[in-house]
């Protein structure tokens, strides 16, 4: 299978938006434990590329583990979007997490299987250059879906001239290729890559996958511009959650399936730039311009059959979930810095806009084939929002940020639940940083954020649609020792409206306002060049505020999430020492990465009477670098094959010869058992 060819590229790094106060070159250089200084928060951080190549990642979504507290898994087939959990909230497939790619959205308004649906599937993980994060609604640029936290994910510079295969357990191949070389004054990337997997389900899940990325740029992330074309395609077939019962009494195995016709397809084309130019005359001299813009075309189709045989005894339950978009927009911001009656303050003003236009049906289907149509809604969304911030030096030991946005959306849908609705919300944000000592810094922080509902619920009245978030944080960010950072955040949530997901919908509802109080811990220790230690906790306190009999804990909200990883970055040379004491081989590099991911028990209904019981698992990635380019790698994913779960719900469905009313009972996903994969790469 598998072939590619190409060339690579330039860009800047696009983290920016992260907030200016992080500027790109520190992006690019700085480790996690080098944020003192320029933080807001001690829940906001950076992640360079080194990180990123040295996690063991199952599946792509998984880079961004490398964000503190952050748990990325999966119920549902490769080639559906990921699980995403953090600080306590089960996000589903990206609810209330905002992920960027040099500027571009990935979460999707309206759509057909979830709210704020975000799918990496295709990201190319060779071609990202690190990626800055948020927690909190405490960042002025940060618009629909960054509650919670938001990620931005920059593609890389230029990338070396290079081939990589890769094969392993469970059906698992992938070829890359990538390249850079230069066209007039600036230069031209591509990169493409073929993936195949089968996983260990019964029905194989035969995901054959394509990425192809063409990329253009001149000049850097100060003053330069890129221009990128993107194209994914995949199909695959799903394995979804299972019920236990089907399970135990020896329907199906553990990785088996009721319904093997459940599936889907995806196809993502886009069209992105950038803009960055200093401001060196007029009124706004002195200052700096950054923008971008984006056209995407986003087509899918899901086949899911989630409970069977509960609504129609003599089909099933498959749901066919169809969506066609196409997504417009851009953002531009200005930022300068400016002394005032002697003292320093940071200015950013900006502007974000976004347009979609997006075509949503649900079908009824036996085996992939229609028989009835459920609904069919055109949906025409639009919105923007404005932002200002200012971030005040008073004294070398205290600094203050004042920022506001306002947000304003409309939608209109013409079909099945068909209607107007409009809303604005005004969003006040602040922090207050106070440096006792030059490596300790100590935050106070509170604002307001919002995630957007479901045009087509909020036509009909069932939810607002912008529905306010308010937060607040008190933290701590300390190198301890000169190698040794750590940062300690207590935090609080209040949400008007608590994002659910709907087993029986296969999509996530606007349902009941909650709390979060919780408390993270994170720590990054590198003694030595070659060897980085990292260590990330979070406990979560969630529930619902309002009062209703069926009890106040939010199903699946994790108490507990936790990371551990060891990172090894060009350990040698291996000079006279071990089995490659002379010769070629004697003369590489080692490198790699060793995780330990931990998902903490959970309700699964509001009385808590179901708990799941989380998981844990162990992942490493190792990889031996010629000085001739040829790099060897192995990965081992579940080392040492958990049963757990990735994830488990509790809900009603119905199997053949149960009672019409069906049969509540957990519904689960097994973890991926043990499986190995090798690559053979060069670098030309």
């Amino acid at each position: 299978m598998l072939t590619g060819c190409l060339i690579s590229t330039v860009s800047h790094i696009a983290l920016a938006e992260t907030d200016n106060n992080i500027a790109e070159d520190v992006i690019v250089t700085a480790e996690r434990r080098d944020l003192i200084g320029s933080a807001l928060t001690s829940s906001q951080g950076v992640v360079v590329k080194d990180e990123l190549d040295l996690l063991p990642a199952y599946r792509v979504g998984q880079m961004l583990e490398t964000v503190p507290g952050l748990v990325v898994t999966s119920h549902s087939g490769e080639g559906k979007a990921n699980q995403y959990l953090l600080r306590g909230f089960n996000l589903d497939h990206g609810t209330d997490l905002a992920v960027s790619i040099d500027g571009m959205p990935v979460n999707m308004r309206t759509h057909a299987h979830g709210q704020g649906y975000t799918d990496l599937n295709f990201v190319i993980p060779e071609l990202a250059n690190g990626l800055g994060y948020t927690k909190g609604p405490y960042f002025a640029a940060q618009g629909d879906f960054s509650a919670v936290g938001s990620v931005q994910m920059g593609y890389g510079d230029q990338i070396a001239s290079q081939m990589a295969l890769t094969a392993g357990t469970l059906g698992y191949q992938r070829a890359f290729a990538a390249g850079t070389t230069d066209l007039g004054s600036g230069h031209l990337t591509a990169g493409g890559e073929l993936v195949h997997y089968d996983g260990p389900w019964d029905h194989p899940d035969n995901l054959r996958k394509g990425n192809a990325v063409l990329r253009y740029g001149q000049g850097d992330h100060y003053d330069g511009f890129t221009v990128t074309a993107m194209y994914y395609h995949a199909l695959w077939n799903a394995t979804t959650d299972q019920p236990a019962r089907a399970i135990d009494d020896g329907l199906i195995g553990r990785y088996g399936t009721l319904d093997p016709s459940d599936g889907g397809k995806a196809q993502r084309m886009s069209l992105s730039g950038t803009l960055a130019l200093p401001v060196d005359k007029g009124w706004l001299a002195g200052g700096a311009v950054k923008a971008n813009a984006y056209v995407v075309n986003n087509q899918l189709t899901l086949w899911n059959n989630f409970t069977h045989f509960l609504d129609n005894p003599v089909l099933g339950d498959q749901h066919e979930q169809n969506e066609n978009r196409m997504v417009a927009g851009g953002a531009v911001s200005y930022a300068k810095t400016l002394s005032l009656f002697g003292v320093d303050h940071e200015l950013l003003t900006g502007l974000d806009v976004r347009f979609d236009d997006v075509n949503v049906d649900l079908l009824a289907t036996h085996q992939r084939v229609p028989y009835e149509a459920l609904g069919d809604d055109n949906v025409r969304e639009a919105g923007g929002g404005a932002y200002l911030q200012a971030i005040s030096h008073w004294t070398p030991w205290l600094r203050t940020v004042v920022g506001a946005r306002e947000d304003y959306l409309t939608g209109t849908d013409h079909g099945t639940n068909a209607g107007v609705v409009a809303a604005r919300l005004a969003q006040p944000k602040g922090s207050v940083i106070v440096t006792p000592w030059e490596s300790t810094e100590v935050y106070v922080s509170a604002g307001r954020g919002f995630h957007s509902n479901d045009v087509r619920g909020t036509t009909q009245g069932n939810a607002p649609l912008l529905p306010k978030v308010d937060g607040a944080e008190v933290g701590l960010r300390s190198t301890l020792l000169p190698n040794l950072t750590a940062t300690l955040t207590a935090f609080q949530m209040d949400f008007v409206s608590e994002l659910t997901y709907n087993a029986d919908a296969g999509q996530t509802t606007a349902g009941r306002p909650s709390r979060r109080r919780g408390l993270e811990l994170n720590t990054t220790y590198a003694p030595w060049s070659w060897l980085e230690l990292y260590g990330s906790v979070a406990f979560s306190h969630a529930r619902y505020t309002d009062r209703d009999p069926a009890g106040d804990f939010i199903p699946d909200a994790p108490k507990y999430i936790g990371s551990l990883a060891l990172y090894l970055k060009d350990l040698g040379s291996w000079g006279g020492v071990g089995p490659w004491a002379a010769g070629t081989w004697a003369e590489g590099r080692l490198s790699g990465g060793l995780e330990f991911r931990y998902l903490g028990s959970h309700p699964l209904i509001e009385d808590n009477s179901i708990q799941s019981n989380g998981y844990s698992e162990w992942n490493l990635s190792l990889d031996y670098k010629l000085e001739s380019g040829l790099r060897l790698g192995i990965g081992v994913y579940n080392m040492f094959n958990s049963k757990d779960d990735a994830a488990d719900y509790y809900y009603t469905d119905r199997l053949r010869g149960e009672p019409a009313s069906g049969v509540p009972d957990m519904h689960i996903h097994p973890l991926e058992p043990r499986s190995v994969r090798f690559t053979v790469a060069r670098q030309f």
